[in-house]
């Protein structure tokens, strides 16, 4: 008889069990469509216009149009006054020269300074008159939209058949862009720097917890959205104008995970992809906070696989946007 009640007793508390799972999951897919967006693809009309040299305004071009330029250079700014003038004295060396050795190379450079309390517009201006609005211009956002939404507003405005994505801090050496341009061959339309040949001396260099964060992270990018690329995060990517579009037109989330989101989109539209070993190099002010950012992201990377799951998130096809 006791036997019986037990039994019934370990029945009933299986039921209640999975029944408080059903309702968790039930409330998490509700929080999750609820939650669901669309990364903002419209502009305010103050972001529309670039400044020229002598403070004209011109209008930025589409993303839609056809390419005018060989690369573009889309480099996301927020506070980097002190940072970027290191990385694009870099940068801007290297694509001069190179334009010098072969003059049908053409290329512009678009700084997004998104939202800065700092005078990174102001410093930016400095290479605009430098080099001409031709070569370098600013797309002054009226409001912070994080890195991804940053990078997005400055890849539908660029002119380039291929465009780089490339961090403000330097940390990335800029000439190995022709190590991600050589990843695009045979066939390739995405080619993503990876700093994961470097995995085990930075292991060697972080605390256990920040290394627990990172091998936790690399898990739920793995079981949630992307498959067979090491290094999702390195800012250094070079995209064909044709995989951009695709992929950006797609974009919701315009904060520290959009690169994931970006390369889950990119497998879904079966795009191939290359993972490509560049230097890198530890740079202070990151803008990354360890704990917080990677609870964000790891919320984000769950939310991704859901919202495309339950179809609160769909693959858009490319629309020209005001």
């Amino acid at each position: 008889m006791q036997d019986d009640l037990n039994g019934n007793m370990d029945c009933i508390c299986e039921i209640v069990q999975a029944l408080i799972s059903s309702v968790l999951l039930f409330q998490v897919l509700v929080i999750a469509h609820l939650t669901a967006g669309m990364a903002n693809l419209s502009r305010h009309e103050k972001e529309k216009y670039f400044l020229t040299a002598t403070g004209e305004t011109r209008p930025f071009p589409s993303l839609h149009d056809p390419h005018s330029r060989e690369l573009s250079v889309v480099i996301p700014a927020y506070n980097e006054e002190l940072r970027m003038p290191v990385m694009l004295d870099e940068a801007m060396e290297y694509l001069e020269s190179r334009q010098k050795k072969n003059s049908s190379f053409t290329y512009e450079v678009i700084v997004v300074d998104d939202g800065s309390k700092d005078k990174t517009t102001e410093v930016r201006m400095i290479y605009t008159k430098k080099y001409s609005a031709d070569k370098v211009r600013v797309l002054t956002l009226v409001k912070n939209r994080g890195k991804g939404g940053a990078v997005l507003m400055g890849t539908l405005s660029s002119r380039g058949r291929l465009i780089l994505m490339a961090d403000a801090d330097g940390a990335t050496k800029f000439s190995d862009i022709e190590k991600v341009e050589a990843g695009l061959k045979d066939n390739m339309a995405i080619a993503c720097g990876s700093r994961a040949h470097l995995e085990k001396d930075s292991v060697a260099q972080r605390s256990l917890f920040r290394t627990f964060l990172m091998y936790g992270f690399h898990f739920l990018v793995w079981f949630f959205c992307v498959r067979g690329i090491r290094d999702t995060q390195c800012g250094f990517k070079l995209f064909t104008r044709e995989a951009a579009l695709r992929t950006f037109s797609s974009l919701h989330i315009e904060r520290w995970a959009f690169d994931v989101e970006l390369l889950y989109i990119a497998q879904c539209f079966k795009i191939p992809i290359a993972e490509v070993a560049v230097n890198w190099t530890e740079i202070e002010g990151s803008k990354l906070v360890p704990f917080w950012s990677w609870l964000q992201m790891g919320r984000d990377l769950i939310f991704i696989r859901l919202r495309y799951l339950t179809g609160a998130w769909k693959l858009q096809s490319p629309q020209k946007t005001d």
